[in-house]
């Protein structure tokens, strides 16, 4: 019987959980299902939604490889999920559909109303574990619930992946024709124009690009990776996010090149890469802590009580965080770098993040959003476990009274200015003191076509802090 893979999130053809049980299961066809209003509901980026479209293409030509059809159905958003694989199932007689398992409320919703609709027609709805190392709920403290804090969630996985290692699979091998056609691939979608050819050709798609990139980081940057990955103007990250985002590239792969390159250790033995498996776990973190709390998903804080935090309505402050205009120029620099290439590095998102909810004391979710709508990374778990910790409303979250300085950070981890120089031209003139914070000369500031800072980072900070105690005091 006719086996169905319908492909979110995992758009490749290596170690793909749902593609290897369905093709083992029988003659297999693919479906991916182009759904612009839900993008847009969840901020999806233009930039992401392209990085999709461009290695969709990438798999249809794999899959055309493997005999396996490309479909591609387009309905406004999910809700129109159902109808759609009801339909395409009954066509083709449709045994089982298989799809890895996705973790946000709106994504479970959607496979229960389309798990429903496919029983009470005799298809079997088949999920399987993908996107993460663990199944969400398998990594329980020694009471029996979720985990609250990383660190003791990493010492649990690790002694879980030292009992069963987690190894990456092979694809399947090719199927006779089916004489089924596969259709055309969209290369855009209306409301989601492409980004710049040259942001383009920083991403490059493929499963291909994806593994030679891991492969890259492995052997020239591992090593170094514990001290290279804080300085912003050095390619010291792996830059994976967002083929790890869009499933070109699997969790396991990437444990698998790192254990290679570290003999086998997951804790210990090169630092660097020690240190990269600990990512990829931060990585399983938030996605096992969205799946016990699902309110995160929800757009609310992980720490109830800090719902009553007094949020300021400042429109003209996040207008000029979100355009780099903040007359801080770590900030500026990082800001304006986002908007230019879809990304931005960890330690970068750390600090405007901090920026913003404890300087500007604007809501997080703010940030969270405007983020959202412009990674090419762009994952809920991920961004919004991120924007929490730095917030101090997430589960293992900074300290409220510990709060990133963006001038002590620049003079840390951009100590020639090299970051700030390549995305802030207007400041390449000052000196190496001076490029980090200019000094408040309205002449200089005016000359430059710089904004002074909008916000005194030392009373702001007091201020921060002084909501947090107020917020204790009160619970």
């Amino acid at each position: 019987m006719l086996q169905l893979i319908w492909l979110r999130t995992d758009l490749r053809a290596d170690d793909n959980t749902a593609l290897s049980a369905a093709m083992a299961n029988g003659p297999t066809v693919a479906l991916f299902l182009v759904t612009p209003e839900q993008w847009r509901r969840h901020d999806d980026a233009a930039c992401k939604v392209d990085f999709w479209l461009r290695n969709l293409a990438c798999l249809g030509e794999r899959l055309e490889r493997l005999g396996v059809p490309l479909l591609i159905r387009q309905v406004p958003d999910w809700t129109g999920a159902p109808d759609v694989l009801v339909r395409v199932c009954h066509e083709l007689r449709v045994a089982a559909v298989h799809v890895n398992d996705q973790y946000g409320v709106n994504e479970q919703r959607r496979d229960e109303a389309v798990a429903s609709a496919l029983l009470d027609r005799g298809v079997r709805f088949e999920r399987h574990l993908d996107d993460a190392l663990f199944a969400p709920g398998t990594i329980r403290t020694r009471t029996g619930g979720p985990f609250r804090v990383y660190g003791q969630f990493r010492k649990a996985c690790l002694e879980r992946l030292w009992q069963a290692p987690v190894g990456a699979g092979a694809a399947p091998r090719p199927q006779a024709p089916l004489g089924i056609a596969g259709d055309a691939l969209p290369d855009r979608v209306i409301g989601f124009e492409p980004p710049s050819p040259e942001l383009q050709a920083r991403w490059p798609a493929g499963e291909r690009h994806a593994q030679a990139q891991l492969a890259r980081f492995v052997d020239e940057r591992l090593s170094a990776y514990g001290q290279a990955r804080d300085v912003p103007s050095e390619p010291g990250t792996s830059q994976l996010s967002p083929y790890l985002a869009a499933g070109v590239l699997s969790p396991r792969q990437c444990l698998d090149a790192a254990l290679a390159a570290n003999r086998g250790t997951f804790d210990g033995g090169d630092a660097g890469a020690s240190q990269w498996i600990g990512e990829l776990l931060w990585r399983e973190f938030y996605r096992h802590v969205l799946c016990a709390f699902p309110r995160v998903s929800m757009g609310r804080a992980f720490r109830p009580e800090t719902e009553r935090l007094p949020w300021r309505h400042a429109p003209d402050e996040l207008r000029a965080w979100q355009q780099g205009r903040t007359g801080i120029p770590l900030v500026d620099a990082a800001m304006r770098a986002l908007l230019a290439n879809g990304w931005m590095h960890n330690r970068l998102r750390m600090v405007t993040a901090m920026f913003l909810s404890k300087n500007l004391l604007i809501d997080w979710r703010e940030g969270e959003c405007w983020f959202m709508r412009h990674l090419i990374d762009g994952d809920l778990a991920q961004n919004n476990g991120g924007w929490q910790w730095c917030a101090s409303t997430g589960t293992d979250s900074v300290p409220y009274f510990r709060l990133f300085n963006p001038v002590t950070q620049s003079q840390r981890f951009d100590p020639q200015g090299a970051f700030i120089r390549q995305w802030v031209p207007e400041l390449a003139h000052l000196s190496d003191r001076d490029i980090h914070l200019p000094p408040a000369s309205a002449d200089l500031f005016a000359a430059a076509d710089y904004p002074p800072p909008i916000v005194d980072l030392a009373q702001s900070r007091a201020r921060a802090l002084d909501a947090f105690r107020q917020l204790s005091a009160g619970d």
